[in-house]
């Protein structure tokens, strides 16, 4: 941690405000220079990275070594005709290389564009194209997805640059340019407005949308990662999110380089066994991830090593549900906090594990406003303040958020003028939600996921969260159906557990299950059992997917 920034130790600030505007002035400066703030003001020889390979061998990554190549990098990519604002898309695993090429691109003042490497090339093109990238660094691995077809144009404007073997004739590669420069290159200083990150939303509802990401971001990145996570100096960090997607360059990175504290990338996919053996061997004491990886860790039926330091869990990305929590605490003997964010504001709602702020986890509730933004629940049909306890649209004051920093989408005014008030007080997020009497939230849904059921909202994560207890289901999808009555009904689709097996009885149960722990009335009438969930490639399922195909073809789910 630089020594020019102290932090206060946990909990110490009497006031969170305090220290929230104590970080919205560092990094709004209008001379702020993100390499600066991420790097280079961190001792030489401290840690910045372990990135551990599938077999557990590992390279320490000091901030001594990412300024070097960065300069290195940052120098050849100047090279290419990149400058101050110019897009750099990263297609790419997490490695050296990767966090090599995205400070070199902030050094230069240019913008990174995160390509998740799951995406295929449609995905992939849709970004580059609106985003007008001038250069892609690439693994190897993922060369091919660039050739022009269909979707990739035989005329791209972009450079294209290979880690690993060589790419096509044309390309290049990185370690020739970074052993072809020399280090020096100086760190642009182009003030808190300046873009940092060039992302796309997931496309959860709807065509993805570009969000410009500036460099006041970082505030509220930081913030995260000392309230939310509770990350401490002591730590070592592991943010298994894949930055290819807001939480894991968000806080996977941007955080975690804030801070500077010592990092963990895994340089692989998931697998259980895997994660358990990075946690024991590289003595990870605080950790976040998607509840899918959770999920898959509880339902393998792999061992927790006897060995583990873990003090802290989160989760993000979408709802936790509460047999995560039950069966952590057995586990690994603490609980996993759930916490709410998006790619348009970061995060908003946690339980936060910095101990001044730590509350009770209440199963379903993904806990309390941050410090730095205040949220509310206003009515289904006007902005005003729906009364505690009443279902409605999660929105965030921005008179009070000093954390904001989303001003609509990139060349998008239609759809950004929906996010806002007419008046520019509130931020919708298109969440629906309720508060209760200690000022919890509750997530419900997605407007457009909210089922309408004879004057009755429900929102489907409610009755999924009661779904999910049952030792047969591994996971599963609420969605309305039309009924001439009712006007919608519930029906779910329900992916079983190994070994489990599909019946009118298992149905029945489900339903019955729903009327006792939920509520009588908003039990689904149909029970789906089906192989898998449609999802987004971060692993959020699309309900309006299922949606859609029931439309199509409702005799497929009959």
């Amino acid at each position: 941690m630089a020594l020019s920034d102290p932090r206060p130790a946990p909990g110490s600030p009497a006031d969170p405000l305090d220290r929230v505007h104590e970080l919205v002035t560092l990094y709004s400066d209008p001379h702020a220079s993100v390499a600066r703030l991420l790097c280079d003001g961190h001792p030489s020889d401290a840690v910045a990275y372990t990135v551990v390979e599938p077999d557990l061998s590992a390279t320490v990554l000091t901030y001594g070594r990412l300024r070097t190549e960065s300069e290195r990098f940052a120098a050849a990519l100047a090279g290419l005709g990149v400058g101050p604002g110019d897009r750099v898309a990263t297609l790419m695993g997490k490695s050296v290389d990767y966090l090599v090429a995205l400070l070199a691109t902030w050094r230069l003042g240019a913008v990174t564009v995160p390509l998740f490497t799951a995406f295929a090339p449609p995905a992939i093109a849709l970004r580059l194209l609106a985003s007008d990238a001038k250069v892609v660094i690439c693994d190897d691995t993922q060369r091919s997805k660039l050739d022009p077809g269909e979707d990739i144009p035989a005329d791209a404007k972009w450079q294209v640059v290979v880690s690993g073997s060589a790419g096509r004739d044309g390309d290049l590669g990185f370690a020739e340019l970074l052993a072809a420069h020399e280090p020096g290159y100086p760190a642009a200083a182009l003030g808190s407005d300046a873009p940092l990150v060039h992302i796309f939303t997931s496309g959860t509802t709807g065509r993805p949308k570009g969000v410009v990401v500036p460099t006041a971001a970082i505030a509220g990145c930081r913030l995260y990662a000392e309230y939310g996570c509770g990350v401490r100096e002591d730590d070592v960090f592991w943010n298994a999110a894949d930055p290819g997607w807001a939480y894991g360059l968000y806080f996977g990175v941007i955080a975690s380089l804030s801070l500077g504290v010592p990092g963990v990338l895994l340089h692989a996919g998931f697998s259980a066994e895997l994660t358990w053996r990075v946690m024991d061997e590289f003595k990870v004491t605080n950790f976040t991830a998607a509840p899918t990886v959770y999920r898959s860790l509880r339902a393998s039926g792999v061992p927790v090593p006897d060995g583990l330091v873990l003090r802290c869990a989160s989760s993000a990305g979408e709802p936790l549900t509460p047999e995560v929590n039950a069966w952590a605490e057995e586990a690994f003997g603490i609980q996993v906090h759930d916490h709410y964010g998006q790619t348009e504001a970061g995060m908003l709602v946690n339980n936060h594990q910095l101990p001044a702020l730590r509350r009770p986890v209440r199963p379903g509730s993904m806990g309390h406003p941050m410090p730095g933004w205040s949220l509310r629940v206003l009515h289904e049909d006007r902005d005003d303040i729906a009364p505690v306890g009443t279902v409605g649209r999660i929105a965030a004051d921005l008179t009070a958020s000093p954390l904001a920093w989303f001003h609509g989408y990139e060349g998008d005014p239609a759809k950004s003028a929906e996010k806002f008030s007419a008046d520019g007080r509130w931020y919708y997020t298109g969440d629906v939600g309720r508060v209760d009497e200690e000022g919890y939230f509750h997530f419900s849904s997605r407007d457009d996921d909210v089922i309408i059921m004879a004057g009755y909202r429900i929102g489907p994560f409610e009755v999924e969260s009661v779904l999910v207890t049952h030792p047969a289901v591994a996971e599963c999808a609420v969605v309305a159906a039309p009924d001439e009555v009712r006007g919608e009904v519930l029906e779910a689709f329900v992916v079983l557990q190994d070994g489990a097996e599909a019946s009118d009885r298992l149905a029945t149960e489900l339903q019955q299950l729903v009327k006792k722990r939920f509520a009588a009335h908003a039990y689904p009438r149909t029970v789906h059992f089906v192989d898998l969930l449609p999802k987004t490639p971060s692993g959020k399922i699309q309900r309006y997917v299922l949606r859609r195909q029931r439309q199509t073809d409702p005799k497929a789910h009959s």
